[in-house]
């Protein structure tokens, strides 16, 4: 049966709209649509440059595109494509540390770490590594053009997306406070992973919105309430929520993390959940902060990254904290995943032929749909997206 709810349905104001039809849930052909016009076209995730160092290099597979990520040993961190420019060979089939450069494991043709084609054995014939028509200077890596932020390494596949620095601009401008503070990983006990049996839209879709929290976060719920959550929406960019109440995690002598330092009164006891489309979910406290990529491997199947930040060294890596961050690690994986049963539930749902993209309330769900509509405007000729 066809999807009853139309693009057009999608980009009506709030209060008359319909959701996305069922096809960009359970559709093979939406899916690969999707991943051309709203993952290749805008500046997507795919790691964090925290887990790469000086001279390691982590291949990615990003919607069946092949990269490789990779830091310099200046530090600099640059992503490629992962295929040999020789026979098309994958280059790095798992993360290691490469050296000086990255050697096809078929013919040994080797790149520098900047992407330059840097030595090519026998190619004129045994003993002889050079020839007339293979010019190395012709021959690098093919370059994706990619950014830091947050240490989150971000990529634009089709290379027609704006600067970054202005992609981003509203929600740098929005946590300006927070630009210049460090933002230090929070080691192994810090980082984990969701393998979820939904579209990676839902998962955006559920984060943006406070409205769930009474029944599937009663934890939480219980001193960060319902009415202390308000919405932020930026069409076209992100959309999100904040609360008013933020309690820091206190341990039984009476400590708490570092703050970042210089910030203002808004994040005493204020904290704000903000989805950065397409794939980027942050989260910011006046002491740590969290990032969640969202690594889409099927029409139905999502791969959610986690990663927790502090202000400081000792904070991040300390011993003596050790046991504070693995207190907030379990506290935040709990609850992440309470929210699995309701995405994995409406992926589910998704394959009702009567579902019509579902009603809005104007009051709550206005970052949901911020969200839905940005993504019809990406899929919808441009015309129809003016309307």
């Amino acid at each position: 049966m066809p999807d009853i709810t139309a693009p057009s349905d999608v980009l009506k104001p709030l209060a008359t709209a319909r959701g996305l039809p069922n096809a960009h849930y359970i559709s093979d052909a939406t899916f690969e649509a999707e991943r051309e016009k709203v993952l290749f076209a805008n500046w997507a995730a795919i790691g964090f440059a925290g887990d790469l160092a000086p001279g390691e290099a982590m291949p990615v597979d990003f919607v069946g595109q092949p990269l490789v990520a990779l830091r310099t040993r200046e530090g600099a961190v640059k992503v490629f494509q992962n295929t040999c420019r020789h026979r098309g060979m994958i280059l790095v089939a798992e993360k290691k540390q490469v050296g000086g450069v990255i050697r096809c494991p078929y013919h040994s043709w080797s790149y520098a770490l900047t992407g330059e084609l840097v030595a090519t054995p026998h190619v004129g014939g045994p003993g002889h590594n050079i020839h007339a028509e293979i010019k190395r200077d012709e021959l690098g890596l093919f370059e994706i053009r990619s950014h830091v932020w947050r240490d989150i390494i971000f990529v634009n596949i089709d290379g027609q997306a704006p600067d970054f620095m202005d992609y981003a601009a509203d929600v740098i401008t929005r946590w300006s406070e927070f630009e210049d503070r460090p933002l230090i990983p929070g080691g192994p006990e810090s980082g984990f992973s969701f393998d979820v049996a939904c579209n990676w839209k839902l998962a955006v879709e559920n984060y943006c919105e406070s409205y769930h929290l009474p029944w599937v976060h009663p934890g939480l719920n219980s001193y960060s309430r319902l009415e202390d959550h308000y919405n932020i929406e930026a069409p076209g960019r992100f959309s999100g929520q904040g609360t008013l109440v933020y309690r820091p995690m206190i341990t039984g002598d009476g400590r708490r993390f570092p703050d970042f330092d210089g910030l203002g009164a808004k994040w005493e006891a204020g904290a704000e959940y903000l989805a950065l489309y397409p794939n980027v979910l942050l989260g910011t406290h006046r002491d740590h902060a969290f990032a969640i990529i969202l690594e889409p491997k099927a029409k139905d199947r999502t791969v959610e990254h986690v990663a927790i930040y502090y202000a400081s060294e000792d904070a991040a890596s300390g011993a003596d904290w050790a046991p504070m961050r693995q207190r907030n690690a379990k506290m935040w994986y709990d609850v992440f995943e309470e929210d699995l049963f309701v995405v994995e539930g409406m992926q589910r749902g998704r394959h009702a032929a009567y579902f019509d993209g579902g009603k809005f309330s104007p009051a709550m769900d206005g970052p949901t749909h911020c969200f839905h509509r940005w993504v019809a405007s990406c899929m919808v000729p441009a015309e129809l997206a003016a309307e």
